[in-house]
C-alpha cells in the first residue's frame, strides 16, 4: 500500500489541503484495493484558515511516506516554519516522492529540492518565487511540472490536476478518470497546458467550443483535422485557433492528440485489443505511429504500459453511475 502523507502547519490554505485529502484520504477501496494510506502531519493542533486540525502524526512521521504533498503557503512573505522545511527535507533524503500544491512550491524551494529543477506556482507568485530563489527555473505558464521524485503545481485547479496525475502514475489512467468522475473535474489535462488564459471557462451551454469537444470525443478514431474541426464549429481554422488558445492553452492538434493518448491508455488497461487495434480505435492509423507518440507522451511503450496497469485493479462504475 502506498502511504501518503500531507504535512500541515499553521499558514497553510484549506483549499488545497481538502482536495488532497478527498482524492487521497477518501475510502476508495472499491476502485483499487488497496487504495491509499493516508496521514495527516503536523505539529501538535494547526489552524488553517478558519479550520482547526488534529494531526495524526508529527511532521517526523513524512519520512516514513511513499509521498508526501505539501499544500498550499498562505502568506508567501514569510518564510516558512523551518521544522516544516527541514522534515520535507529529510523525507525526499529518505526516498519520498514529493509533492507541492501551489504556493507549497516555496517550502520545497526553501529545502533546496528546486535547486537545479524546473518548477511551478500560482502564476501570481512566479516572480516572487524566481527571485528568492535563483537556482529554481520556475515556469509560470504551466499546470504542473514532474521531476519524478519532486513536482510542483500550479494554483487550485491545477493542484487538483496534479493529485490526478499522481493517481494516474500509481494507478493507471482508467482509475485516475473514474475518480475524476466522481469529483466531477476534468479527467486529464496535460502538465504543460497554460495554467492563465487570458479569457475564463464560460458556462458549457454559451462556449463557443461546448458542442465541438464531445463531437470530437466521439470521433477519435477517425482522421479530423483542424479544419475538420472548424468546420464543425461554424468558423474559420484560424478563429479555432484563437479559442483553442485562450480555453485549453493549446493548440486544436495537440489537443487531439492528447485526447487520443488518453484513449489509447484506457484501452490498453481495460481491453485486451492489440496495439494495432487500439491504434485505429484512437485515429492513430498504425501501430507504429502509436507506439511513437505513446512513447513520448507516457514516457513508456504501449506494451510496457499494459503490464503495468492490467495487474492492478480495474474500477466498475461508481454506485449510481451509469454506463455510457
Amino acid at each position: 500500500m502506498t502511504t501518503v502523507a500531507l504535512a500541515v502547519t499553521d499558514g497553510m490554505l484549506h483549499f488545497e489541503l481538502s482536495l488532497a485529502l478527498e482524492v487521497f484520504g477518501s475510502d476508495l477501496t472499491h476502485l483499487v484495493n488497496p487504495w491509499y494510506d493516508f496521514a495527516l502531519c503536523g505539529p501538535n493542533a494547526v489552524q488553517v484558515g478558519r479550520f482547526r486540525l488534529e494531526p495524526d502524526h508529527g511532521l517526523e512521521h513524512l519520512s516514513r511516506a511513499d509521498t508526501v504533498i505539501v499544500p498550499g503557503w498562505a502568506d508567501v512573505d514569510q518564510e516558512p516554519p523551518t521544522e516544516l522545511v527541514d522534515a520535507v527535507r529529510q523525507a525526499h533524503e529518505a526516498g519520498a516522492r514529493v509533492a507541492s500544491l501551489c504556493t507549497g512550491a516555496f517550502v520545497l524551494a526553501a529545502a533546496g529540492l528546486l535547486d537545479g529543477r524546473l518548477a511551478t506556482t500560482h502564476w501570481a507568485h512566479t516572480q516572487e518565487l524566481a527571485r528568492r530563489h535563483p537556482r529554481v527555473t520556475v515556469d509560470p505558464d504551466v499546470l504542473y511540472v514532474d521531476n519524478g521524485g519532486v513536482l510542483t503545481s500550479a494554483g487550485k485547479a491545477a493542484a487538483m490536476d496534479l493529485c490526478l496525475h499522481l493517481v494516474r502514475l500509481d494507478h493507471g489512467s482508467a482509475v485516475a478518470n473514474t475518480v475524476a468522475r466522481r469529483l466531477v473535474v476534468p479527467p486529464h489535462r496535460d502538465g504543460g497546458q497554460a495554467q492563465f488564459v487570458t479569457t475564463p471557462v464560460p458556462a458549457p451551454g454559451n462556449h463557443p467550443l461546448a458542442g465541438l469537444f464531445p463531437w470530437a470525443l466521439q470521433r477519435l478514431d477517425q482522421p479530423l483535422t483542424v479544419e475538420d474541426l472548424a468546420r464543425q464549429a461554424r468558423m474559420s481554422s484560424r478563429h479555432l485557433g484563437r479559442h483553442f488558445r485562450s480555453v485549453t492553452g493549446t493548440t486544436p492538434l495537440q489537443w487531439l492528440l492528447a485526447q487520443r493518448i488518453r484513449h489509447a491508455q484506457e484501452l490498453l488497461e481495460t481491453t485486451e485489443d492489440t496495439v494495432d487495434t487500439i491504434a485505429t480505435a484512437t485515429g492513430m492509423g498504425t501501430a507504429t505511429t502509436l507506439r511513437r507518440h505513446f512513447a513520448r507522451t507516457v514516457g513508456v511503450p504501449p506494451d510496457t504500459y499494459r503490464r503495468t496497469f492490467r495487474t492492478r485493479t480495474h474500477p466498475g462504475p461508481l454506485d449510481g453511475e451509469r454506463h455510457r
